[in-house]
């Protein structure tokens, strides 16, 4: 990745798009065991990018998302919040408040939160992103891969929460129908989730 990344910027230059593509793919493969070594190129790829298309663009939204990630998997939540908060606000206005990476990233964000002890303010996020998660896959007809850990990760906020199990089981069955599914609908896209 390495080498990549030296032929990509002795070919376009050091400030080129396809730079900062590369730098997010090398900070993909050192995240795990040296985040370190990750998160200067993670800030790299954003100012690069920012550079180029601006603010608002999807590509600045994707680099805040993948920093606010690193800098929540090494516990530094207050410097993700901002960050995630405004990959959330990019991607929605660019795509759309129903799109299948909005509700990633509205889990990301609930998952920051929960993590924060702020239970209330995580729940309409990730209900919000499993009402897109289970929209999407009936529109396209097959379960999307995210929609499982995402559903489960809701099914376990309302069990932090600690709702008796009438209250939790109606809001998860309420999901179906919000997300405007028939039951057999429903029932088949959560089935073993």
């Amino acid at each position: 990745m390495r080498r990549a990344l030296a032929i990509t910027e002795a070919s376009y230059g050091p400030e080129h798009p396809l730079v900062a593509i590369s730098l997010g793919n090398l900070a993909a493969l050192l995240w795990t065991n040296r985040p370190a070594e990750a998160e200067p190129l993670l800030r790299r790829a954003l100012a690069i990018d920012e550079a180029i298309y601006g603010g608002e663009h999807p590509a600045v939204g994707r680099d805040l998302n993948n920093l606010g990630q690193l800098l929540r998997a090494t516990d530094r939540l207050d410097e993700a919040e901002p960050l995630m908060r405004r990959a959330l606000a990019i991607d929605e206005e660019s795509y759309g408040p129903g799109h299948p990476r909005v509700a990633v990233e509205l889990a990301n964000l609930a998952g920051l939160l929960q993590a924060t002890g702020r239970l209330d303010e995580a729940e309409p996020l990730l209900r919000r992103a499993v009402l897109s998660l289970l929209a999407s896959s009936h529109r396209a007809g097959h379960l999307l891969p995210n929609l499982r850990p995402v559903f489960r990760s809701y099914r376990s906020l309302l069990e932090a929460m600690s709702l008796d199990e009438d209250a939790l089981r109606r809001r998860v069955v309420s999901l179906g129908t919000e997300a405007g599914l028939g039951e057999a609908e429903y029932r088949r896209l959560t089935e073993g989730l």
